[in-house]
């Protein structure tokens, strides 16, 4: 959700590449005169020591620094530039994966260290006071409830269980990155214990023996054997993936014609 808007407000064909910051922590010199957009967590962004407003483009000129803290609220910040940044499509991607060793500002799945440059591709100026509505600018601190839809395993789970996972309140672990997010919260009950491993999509919620689900994000394995509680809608995963550690969410069960229109609705503001 934040990248789409980063790159919309810049101007910038969906699918280029952004620049994901997790917990901040980072701080960028311009080389040459940009327009950004920074979207997601609010990471105390800071244009040479003074503070900024996100969801909205910015012109920055050679020589200036953009310093991010700490979460303010969120998790995720995605900074996009006016031509998108370089990266060579690996799989059809340059999303970066550590584990793997793939895409990345390298090709080579490496995190940004000291030193380390970002190329940018050159593109027509964009209009520099471009603002995100409201609406779609999210308070990630709020107790957030996520559309879930059933899987195929669903039966299995006992009575008790299922109205557990959709009444009880969940909180986040510390165990969360990139490929996942447990969620800590009543252990759930299935009367199948492991299956044949099945292909794994953005977002599906699997159960491991001791109950606790782990809903899988965009690093998930390919395949996995565990049953599965069902699958979150695409925006749903995007909002779990600014829940910080510790905070308090809850599952709501959704049909899939609802939650096509809704993905729909959420593409058109792109076209």
């Amino acid at each position: 959700h934040a990248w789409a808007w980063a790159n919309h407000l810049t101007d910038n064909a969906w699918g280029a590449a952004a620049l994901e910051i997790t917990f901040g922590g980072l701080e960028l010199v311009a080389e040459r005169d940009l327009i950004i957009a920074l979207t997601g967590a609010d990471l105390g962004l800071r244009h040479n020591q003074k503070p900024v407003g996100m969801w909205r483009t910015l012109a920055i000129s050679a020589g200036d620094t953009l310093t991010f803290g700490t979460p303010v609220n969120g998790l995720r910040a995605y900074l996009s530039v006016a031509g998108g940044f370089c990266g060579d499509a690996v799989l059809g991607s340059a999303a970066c994966v550590v584990r793997e060793q793939l895409g990345g500002f390298d090709g080579q799945g490496k995190i940004l260290r000291d030193g380390d440059t970002l190329t940018v591709n050159r593109a027509e100026r964009p209009r520099t006071d471009r603002v995100a509505p409201e609406s779609e600018q999210p308070d990630y601190r709020q107790t957030t409830t996520l559309d879930l839809l059933p899987g195929a395993q669903i039966a299995a789970f006992t009575g008790r269980s299922l109205f557990d996972a959709f009444n009880a309140g969940w909180q986040v672990d510390q165990r969360a990155d990139r490929m996942g997010v447990r969620l800590i919260g009543p252990a759930l009950q299935c009367s199948i214990s492991s299956l044949v491993s099945e292909g794994i999509s953005l977002g599906a919620v699997q159960v491991p023996p001791d109950g606790q689900p782990i809903a899988l994000l965009n690093d998930r394995q390919t395949i996995g054997g565990y049953p599965r509680l069902g699958n979150l809608t695409p925006l749903a995963a995007s909002r779990l993936a600014q829940c910080l550690p510790g905070q308090t969410l809850r599952l709501r069960a959704a049909g899939i014609d609802g939650a096509v229109r809704q993905h729909r609705q959420f593409l058109v503001s792109f076209c």
